[in-house]
């Protein structure tokens, strides 16, 4: 008889029946998980390829491509947005919130709670607008003569006269409006695509263009994808000259040169980053590079501006100086999101003071100057958009990160402090009503008084219109399921929604 600890001679594997059952339970269990796993897609994921044929379907590092088009949530009209942005608070109570009580009061010190860079008052100068208001289109809204163009298409806006937010202070009030968060976090054109990818794999899916006077205070912030993986921040076009440098290959360099060294530089930096999972940072400057070979083909077509009719050149205002710079971007961004770009930031207005919309100084040299450079470029957009077919899948946005108070901020003057109690947005096209007006502010426009919208609110009204659900388009992060509309939600202006 053997010893009990001898191992049995007699057997293929030189184990009992027992034993061979139990060591080999733990691998059936695997063989389980991987056909799960293969089920699922998982090993698919895994298996990454140097030849330069990874499909658009995936990333340069062979995993899924979270840039592909995904289908939407809800039933929505808006396929793409841009977003005006007019930095440093544009003074709702002289361009699209008529108050006649304010030319009343022109000069007289009444008493009215504000809170702005000042600080809280209780009292304060009364400035007039300088500007006279007018009723226009079919839906008899109220714009100051800022704005003469854009007048022509109040039938086709909708107002939102009750915004606040809770922040007077430019940094903290432009990262809310841009991300919800008063500290930021993914912005909004990150959202988007992370719902929704892009249609487009040849082009960015979030582009910004800046002011050629320089960027809004927090810089890069604005357009970050914050917690997010970082291929789904923005990228920034120039504002002036070609929009995007170093499209073409250096002289000498062939297209098959530069496919055989981007290979041989994803497979390097695949296998670095198959070292740094989770590395988002890595992952993106991948693909980034194959973007950019892919753009050399695609976006030349798409920045040359040569390829548009003079007609269309001068209902952007390109044709004059006043307007050449913005009107340019206003175009440019037709084209990209004719062209599958999913979300278009413009920024009007940049470095500190008179260079942006700030008019703590002198308000109508300020507002005249970023309003005149504008006002015919915007409503060339809308119209193009419209006349092109493109408007009703287009959601154009028009807002600062706060408005401006009814009073003075200094003893002499007609500037205004900043002022997040109550201001004016507007929206266009994508499932948004025309001629629509919603909220209002008290008689002075201090504050807003009726059905009074807070950001959060436009940034659901928003993603509803592009079919997503603000409720449950989330990202989990630091345990909690990440809203662009915070963790609590909110609802969208239904009013405002076809």
């Amino acid at each position: 008889m053997s010893h009990p600890l001898e191992r049995p001679t007699n057997t293929f594997c030189g184990r009992t029946r027992r034993e061979f059952l139990w060591q080999a339970g733990g691998a059936f269990t695997s063989v389980a998980l991987a056909g799960m796993l293969s089920k699922e897609g998982f090993l698919d994921r895994q298996a990454f390829a140097f030849d330069g044929s990874t499909p658009l379907s995936k990333s340069a590092s062979g995993a899924a491509n979270p840039m592909a088009a995904k289908p939407t949530m809800l039933p929505g009209k808006a396929k793409s947005v841009i977003f005006i942005f007019c930095y440093g608070g544009p003074s709702h109570v002289d361009t699209f919130d008529y108050k006649p009580e304010l030319y009343k009061h022109d000069g007289k010190t009444i008493k009215v709670k504000t809170k702005g860079r000042g600080g809280d008052k209780n009292e304060g100068r009364v400035v007039g607008p300088k500007w006279k208001f007018r009723q226009y289109g079919e839906c008899g809204a109220w714009v100051s003569d800022l704005f003469p163009n854009l007048a022509t298409c109040v039938d086709d806006m909708a107002f939102i006269k009750s915004m606040y937010a809770e922040s007077p202070i430019h940094g903290s009030a432009m990262l809310m409006m841009n991300s919800g968060r008063l500290l930021g976090g993914p912005s909004m054109g990150s959202w988007v695509n992370y719902g929704l990818g892009t249609v487009n794999q040849n082009l960015p899916g979030f582009v910004v263009m800046l002011d050629s006077a320089g960027g809004p205070i927090s810089g890069a912030k604005n357009w970050s994808s914050g917690y997010m993986p970082a291929m789904y921040q923005g990228t920034v076009l120039r504002g002036e000259g070609p929009p995007i440098l170093d499209l073409a290959n250096p002289e000498g360099r062939t297209d098959t040169h530069q496919r055989a060294m981007l290979d041989r530089l994803k497979m390097w930096n695949t296998r670095h980053a198959l070292l740094r999972s989770g590395n988002s940072e890595l992952e993106s400057r991948i693909e980034s590079y194959e973007l950019a070979y892919r753009m050399q083909s695609t976006a030349p077509e798409a920045v040359d501006m040569s390829l548009e009719t003079k007609e269309t050149k001068e209902l952007y205002g390109c044709d004059q100086e006043q307007t050449r710079e913005f009107g340019n971007k206003c175009l440019l961004a037709r084209r990209l999101v004719e062209r599958g770009v999913r979300f278009v930031q413009i920024y009007s207005g940049g470095g500190h003071n008179d260079e942006s919309w700030d008019a703590h100084g002198d308000l109508k040299k300020n507002h005249d100057y970023h309003a005149g450079r504008t006002d015919k470029p915007v409503a060339g957009l809308l119209k193009d958009l419209k006349r092109r077919g493109l408007l009703d899948e287009t959601l154009v946005i028009w807002g600062g990160e706060f408005g401006r108070q009814p009073t003075a901020e200094y003893a002499e003057g007609t500037g205004r402090d900043h002022n997040s109690y109550g201001f004016t947005m507007w929206m266009a096209g994508g499932g948004i009503k025309g001629g629509v007006t919603v909220g209002q502010t008290d008689e002075l426009g201090s504050t807003g008084v009726d059905d009074r919208y807070h950001v959060k609110h436009l940034h659901a009204t928003a993603l509803q219109c592009l079919g997503l659900d603000p409720n449950h388009l989330s990202f989990f992060y630091a345990g909690l399921d990440q809203k662009l509309v915070g963790v609590e939600g909110a609802e969208p202006i239904r009013q405002l929604i076809v």
